[in-house]
């Protein structure tokens, strides 16, 4: 019986860091349950993100130290959860820990890196570049920690890596563990993925050399990203001097995701200045069926607008298909105009939007409702938090959190 009114939080991205932090900060035991082998989720990825237009370790930074300091709070990154029983007050959760292979004796020297002579996708970066089977998530990755892929067990390469740490943090006997807790309310804070913009056939992603998505660029043009920081052409490491922008690519459709994901005309406005910084003679585009900058985002609208190097065109992209010389020809339908547009650019970013974890992953037990497209329903055994529950930026899931956190407290009664 959970009678210390501990509160479990599921993700550890930014909804779920506030979501903990907040409940710990007045008392409360937390407990986070992180998929990936680092907390941070996807701010983590992001170049800058709104509304000061930070880089993420400012907003992270801050929350890791503060969970490092709260020792009411208790993470497991690389753990999900399988089973859920019971209700408020009194919930029973089955847990998954997967083997990291590399133990608190980590001192992050990188020398098991160098001595790894295999390579895998890099997913942190969406598979442009690769990195080595045993990494460090991110440069401000929490836990800092190496992890092994499991790809490494039953290798050469697995002795050469055995064999590099002077500390003895490398364990490959380590095995997955399961293991139950019991907790007085959970917090479902897993956000969102990316929508596959391979399923849109006309946009050209994955057929048409130098067509990336919105994610795919927040990580080109972050310092710490496989280009480091240059905004080129993935097919031959061209700087980019013009660029387009596709909205809604694949949002607002019924035939992929029928809602507005709210952030993408504010993300793609956000990525020209990356572009328009980083070389003052290239010219950005951004294709819009209608634009969205609400509250204190209108400023910011207006700063793009006004960029003489910056055009906005409202038209639906039709077609997208290879240009000469590695170049992109988009085929855009005018509506203000009434004409048909085709124009050639030199790399194209499709502003994909936000779809649910919970599409693809349901809560594994207790009561809950999703609504038409995925996102959970408040009001049900499971609180939602962030994206989890509606399309949002990271300031409007900071408030959402917080709201989640009140009616964790609340759930989990007095202790």
């Amino acid at each position: 019986m959970a009678d210390n009114g501990t509160i479990l939080v599921v993700g550890g991205g930014i909804s779920g860091l506030t979501v903990a932090l907040e409940a710990a900060e007045v008392g409360r035991e937390v407990v986070i349950v992180e998929r990936n082998p680092y907390l941070g989720g996807r701010v983590a990825q992001l170049n800058k993100y709104f509304p000061k237009l930070c880089p993420p370790t400012c907003g992270l930074e801050i929350n890791f130290q503060r969970i490092k300091k709260n020792k009411k709070i208790t993470y497991y990154t690389m753990t999900e959860v399988e089973k859920i029983s019971g209700g408020p007050g009194d919930f029973q959760v089955s847990l998954k820990e997967m083997p990291r292979y590399v133990n608190e004796h980590c001192t992050v020297c990188a020398k098991c890196e160098e001595a790894c002579d295999m390579d895998i996708p890099n997913e942190f970066n969406f598979g442009m570049n690769n990195r080595k089977a045993i990494y460090k998530p991110s440069e401000m990755a929490m836990p800092m920690r190496y992890v092994i892929d499991k790809s490494v067990t039953g290798t050469a390469s697995q002795q050469k890596i055995q064999d590099s740490c002077p500390y003895g943090a490398i364990d490959f006997s380590m095995q997955p563990r399961t293991f139950n807790i019991d907790v007085a309310s959970i917090v479902w804070a897993t956000g969102w993925n990316p929508y596959d913009a391979s399923k849109i056939d006309n946009l050209g992603f994955g057929k048409v050399p130098n067509v990336i998505t919105n994610m795919m660029m927040e990580r080109m043009a972050s310092p710490g990203g496989p280009t480091g920081g240059s905004i080129v052409r993935p097919s031959d490491g061209k700087q980019v001097n013009s660029i387009a922008f596709v909205q809604c690519a694949g949002s607002r459709d019924e035939n992929h995701l029928p809602y507005c994901s709210y952030v993408c005309c504010l993300a793609s406005m956000k990525q020209t200045t990356y572009i328009r910084e980083k070389n003052p003679e290239s010219k950005a585009t951004i294709f819009y069926i209608d634009l969205r900058s609400p509250g204190r985002y209108e400023n910011f609208y207006k700063k793009v607008k006004d960029d003489e190097n910056v055009s906005f065109v409202k038209g639906k992209v039709a077609k997208v298909e290879p240009g000469s010389d590695g170049n992109v020809i988009l085929t855009v339908e005018d509506t203000v105009g009434g004409d048909i547009i085709s124009q050639e650019f030199e790399m194209v970013v499709l502003a994909t939007g936000m779809e649910p974890s919970t599409a693809s992953e349901r809560v594994p037990g207790g009561s809950v409702g999703y609504d038409e497209n995925k996102f959970l329903l408040p009001g049900g055994d499971i609180i939602p938090a962030g994206v989890a529950k509606k399309p949002a930026d990271v300031m409007t899931s900071g408030q959402i959190s917080t709201a989640a956190a009140l009616k964790a407290i609340q759930a989990a009664g007095a202790k």
